[in-house]
């Protein structure tokens, strides 16, 4: 993979609404959680068996014979606030460390407002446990007052969960070893430097980017990653007709373009309303495979 985000066409323009559209929205979701909206989307979307566990399969051939079933979990766009807040994730957390996974990724939207909101999930993310550890990448809401340098320091101090910010770390070595590339959000960092990003990646590696918004995909895939998990979407939170047109555009839960695979997360917290309806709040739990064998875990 080579060239900026902007040569690649990475870089997207933010989304803006009107100060109407915001007010409406910011009414009905304070009164959603003055009606109990908190414990009503807790016990309706994050309750043991309530949320969905979502298993890919991505076959990479160059992968390493020793890291053959390396598995990644991945968490994505919890949105702490009025919706969920501290011992919200406890069951889901729990799920994942069940499925004892190689590494846990979170692909952002720790907040909905306020940097603050993002501490509400300290306790329960450093509950996680993975083999090779716990990395992040931050996504559009998490830009809010310009304090995501303050929110990864705490989270590596307190919870073990390291943010890659146009940073990439490798897993093995020699060829076939297992690349992670953190990317900042598309959207709304001051600058995305994909080069930068890629310092440790070598050639031969299985490269696996996380990106928050969905929309960079089909430019890293052609790029040359194997893999791309991405959140941002909610699956539409509410996937009816009219109303999907609110939430950023879903691509599909799986998309193959130029040799990698593409997944994105419909997540596990709500914006507007503590709703989802055709759009389960999700653990998205990749298998990497040479495609043959499995190793034992």
């Amino acid at each position: 993979m080579s060239g900026d985000a902007t040569d690649l066409g990475l870089r997207q323009e933010p989304r803006r609404f009107g100060g109407g559209r915001l007010a409406f929205f910011g009414g009905l979701q304070r009164v959603s959680a003055a009606l109990g909206g908190r414990a009503f989307y807790r016990a309706a979307f994050l309750a043991p068996g309530r949320f969905r566990v979502r298993h890919e399969t991505v076959i990479t051939p160059g992968l390493a014979p020793e890291l053959e079933a390396f598995r990644i979990v991945q968490l994505s766009d919890p949105h702490a606030g009025p919706f969920l807040g501290r011992g919200d994730l406890s069951a889901v957390v729990e799920a994942c460390n069940a499925l004892d996974p190689d590494l846990v990724v979170l692909t952002g939207d720790l907040i909905t407002k306020r940097a603050e909101e993002s501490y509400l999930l300290l306790e329960d993310l450093a509950g996680l446990r993975a083999r090779r550890g716990s990395f992040g990448v931050f996504g559009n809401h998490d830009y809010r007052g310009r304090r995501e340098r303050e929110i990864a320091a705490r989270f590596e101090a307190e919870a073990g969960l390291r943010f890659l910010l146009d940073e990439s770390v490798r897993f093995g070595e020699g060829p076939g070893a297992v690349a992670l590339v953190g990317l900042e959000d598309l959207e709304e960092a001051k600058q995305v430097d994909l080069q930068r990003a890629r310092h440790a990646v070598r050639a031969g590696d299985v490269e696996v980017v996380l990106c928050h918004n969905p929309a960079g995909g089909p430019a890293l895939a052609a790029a040359g990653c194997a893999l791309v998990l991405s959140g941002h979407s909610h699956g539409h939170q509410i996937d009816l007709p009219l109303v999907r047109r609110l939430a950023p555009a879903h691509p599909g839960d799986r998309v193959e373009r130029d040799g990698a695979v593409l997944l994105t997360s419909r997540g596990l917290g709500a914006l507007g309303v503590p709703l989802r309806l055709r759009s389960p709040a999700e653990i998205v739990v990749v298998d990497l495979s040479r495609g043959g064998g499995e190793r034992a875990r």
